[in-house]
């Protein structure tokens, strides 16, 4: 699984509760970099996707990821999101949308939906 943000502690936050949920996360906090692990041979199940990233514009990062990585489901997650731009993420393929702050649990309950979910 995939882990995009900028913000490091939400990154590893993020990373600690999926490990000890037993999956194993790889983080990113770039577009750039998301991109690169996107695109190696073995691919994600489950990306988690921050919104905002300074360099780059996410639901345009979310297309990209989708390219190279179709069969994942993509979960966004931002602070600054209104309806519209959930809206938006579903319609280019985002799986979920979780605005911050938000429970760890919660987060952890829809990757396992999620990846339950991937298609294989």
């Amino acid at each position: 699984m995939l882990v995009v943000d900028d913000e490091p502690l939400i990154r590893w936050s993020l990373a600690e509760v999926l490990s000890e949920n037993g999956y194993s996360v790889v983080e990113a906090g770039t577009g750039r970099a998301a991109i690169q692990e996107a695109g190696l041979s073995d691919p994600f199940n489950v990306i988690v996707l921050d919104l905002r990233l300074p360099d780059t514009d996410s639901l345009s990062l979310l297309a990209r990821l989708r390219e190279l990585a179709p069969r994942a489901r993509i979960i966004m997650m931002t602070a600054h999101g209104t309806d519209e731009v959930a809206e938006e993420a579903h319609a280019r393929g985002a799986y979920g949308f979780v605005h911050k702050p938000f429970e760890m649990s919660v987060m952890a309950s829809l990757v396992t939906e999620a990846s339950r979910e991937s298609v294989t």
